[in-house]
């Protein structure tokens, strides 16, 4: 094989390396947000049961119905 051909190979072969590492990396992320996304879901349904099994929403007050701390 002649001098330039190994070279290109070379650098295909690093590349594809690079690659790889950079694919399994991303994996790893996408693995641990799924994680995170599923802890996330399970709180809100948590907090969701909680609000729909206590006050009714008429005794729900919005932060502007709210009084101030210094009243």
């Amino acid at each position: 094989m002649p001098h330039g051909i190994d070279e290109a190979l070379v650098e295909v072969q690093s590349k594809i390396a690079h690659l790889e590492r950079a694919v399994n990396e991303l994996s790893d992320v996408v693995f641990r947000q799924h994680r995170e996304i599923q802890a996330l879901e399970g709180q809100m349904k948590a907090v969701k049961e909680k609000l729909q099994g206590g006050a009714p929403e008429e005794s729900i007050r919005t932060p502007e119905q709210e009084r101030p701390p210094h009243y």
